[in-house]
């Protein structure tokens, strides 16, 4: 599970939940698209870690890598931040939208290291595979209120 902030007098209110994706890579904004048309609530919203909404997080939350290869869930639980990394973001990302497909359920049995690792192992191809982008994406007018800087 993720770590709770220390000291939730430091965590700004804000929305239920944040996914924080590189904005480079074509990979992971097809993936954001993905869970904006699964996720009609609006429950998430997300931020390139490229950007200052990821600053900020990482100044509260030392855990959250600098580097672009490592997906971040941030949720506010009873009045205190918890941060998930890797396959454990990807799977509350997907726990936390309506549309998540019945399948993603079974990789939470899969052992932490294991999609970890398999979580890594895909990170370091990701841009040979689907490609980087120029810019982090422009939101499209119906994003833009889901999309943080």
């Amino acid at each position: 599970m993720g770590t709770p902030a220390s000291g939730s007098a430091e965590a700004t209110p804000g929305p239920a939940a944040i996914v924080l994706f590189d904005g480079v890579c074509a990979f992971c904004n097809g993936a954001v698209g993905w869970l904006m048309r699964r996720d009609p609530d609006g429950r998430l919203r997300f931020a390139p870690l490229q950007g200052e909404t990821a600053a900020r997080l990482r100044a509260r939350h030392p855990e959250i890598p600098a580097d672009l290869d490592t997906i971040v869930f941030v949720e506010t639980v009873a009045g205190r931040e918890r941060v998930s990394l890797r396959s454990e973001a990807v799977l509350r990302a997907c726990a936390a939208i309506a549309g998540a497909p019945r399948w993603m359920r079974w990789l939470a049995l899969v052992p932490r290291p294991l999609a970890d690792l398999g979580y890594w192992l895909f990170a370091r191809v990701r841009y040979r595979v689907f490609g980087r982008l120029d810019a982090c994406r422009v939101p499209l007018p119906g994003e833009r209120s889901r999309i943080l800087d």
